[in-house]
């Protein structure tokens, strides 16, 4: 997936369930909502088109506060071939059901310096994804994800990077 993609995956799912869950409440459809605070680290492999293959290790921050079914999460990845890229932005989950399996969508924009890394075309990055994974009676979150990150074609060059990680998130409360 070479473009928005998951951005607009999640702005239509989280749309949908803001107009299905929050909107009727008494904060409103963008209210505040309440989140487990959680730190994940990544490990994994950019997969870009036209760089070489590298590693690259991600951390987030996911909020305590959220807006309506919107979670909050700050990033900073650091990679091999992928140079160093900072953002924040929004987040949404959806459980399957009553079991401990869940998808999660991200998008989030954010800083990229390439360093002697591969040049995304500018400094303004955005990074949107959707990971799959299994969350512990303990709150502990494995996840595998997927992302990519370009500038949204606002620079003459938009070559775009694709990332696969291993996601480990612990709950802080």
């Amino acid at each position: 997936m070479a473009d928005g993609t998951f951005a607009a995956l999640m702005l239509i799912a989280g749309l949908t369930d803001m107009g299905a869950n929050y909107c009727g409440t008494a904060t409103g459809c963008l209210g505040p909502t309440e989140n487990t605070p959680r730190l994940s680290f990544s490990a994994g492999s950019s997969i870009a088109r036209r760089a070489d293959e590298g590693a690259e290790i991600y951390l987030r921050y996911d909020l305590a506060r959220g807006v309506g079914p919107f979670g909050q999460a700050v990033g900073l990845s650091l990679g091999e071939e992928s140079g160093a890229w900072v953002g924040y932005g929004l987040t949404w989950d959806m459980p399957f059901g009553k079991s401990p399996f869940y998808t999660e969508l991200h998008a989030m924009p954010g800083l990229y310096a390439a360093g002697d890394s591969f040049d995304l075309g500018g400094p303004v990055e955005f990074r949107s994804g959707i990971e799959f994974g299994y969350e512990a009676r303990n709150g502990w979150r494995y996840a595998l994800s997927y992302d990519h990150r370009s500038n949204a074609g606002i620079y003459d060059e938009n070559p775009g990077i694709e990332t696969v990680q291993f996601k480990v998130s612990m709950p802080l409360r």
